[in-house]
């Protein structure tokens, strides 16, 4: 990239809950690092990017996670998909509180059909999960109940093993698959 030599993205190190050690975990991503989750390489953050900033690590002492995408510069494309990523995540969190009643896989399917209505598609099997749950990347290896997905037939708003009242994490990211870029949504769904 005109010679310029990639740097590590910004980092943070905290203090994890309960214990003296530290974690040092990347907060920003961007371009095609966008679209895959975990660890990824390191990558000059263009002057037309998308950046996905995430503070999950921030607030896993809280048990919760908190995401935003911005565009950098002002790529027409780019621009659409932070605004569709806004249009679905505001109308998930409408359908959601429109119902009462609302399973895992109903909000799941309507935020799948936002998604294509955008002519976007979903990066992640699931589109939210409990607060205290680990993010996962394969359903195969999870508590399915405890996410927003296809697999999910109980309601979101229940009580839970442990006794207390299940609170959610929307966790939207959507896919310009022509680009090569996403767009992620992370924020508590039920208590804002």
């Amino acid at each position: 990239m005109n010679g310029a030599t990639p740097v590590p993205g910004p980092t943070m190190i905290m203090g994890v809950a309960g214990s003296a050690s530290l974690v040092e975990r990347r907060f920003a991503r961007s371009g095609p690092n966008t679209v895959v989750a975990g660890q990824w390489p390191d990558r000059v953050i263009g002057a037309q990017d998308v950046v996905v900033l995430d503070f999950e690590s921030l607030l896993a002492p809280y048990e919760t996670g908190f995401a935003r995408t911005v565009a950098v510069g002002d790529h027409p494309a780019r621009l659409r998909l932070i605004h569709d990523l806004a249009v679905v995540a505001t109308a998930a969190r409408d359908v959601f509180r429109a119902d009462t009643a609302i399973t895992g896989r109903a909000l799941h399917t309507e935020v799948q059909a936002m998604a294509a209505k955008a002519d976007r598609a979903l990066g992640a099997w699931h589109v939210g999960r409990l607060t205290s749950t680990a993010p996962a990347t394969h359903a195969e290896t999870t508590r399915l109940e405890a996410f927003i997905s296809p697999e999910n037939t109980r309601p979101l708003r229940r009580t839970v093993e442990e006794g207390w009242r299940a609170h959610w994490i929307l966790e939207i990211r959507l896919v310009d698959e022509c680009m090569g870029h996403a767009a992620v949504h992370t924020e508590l769904l039920d208590l804002v």
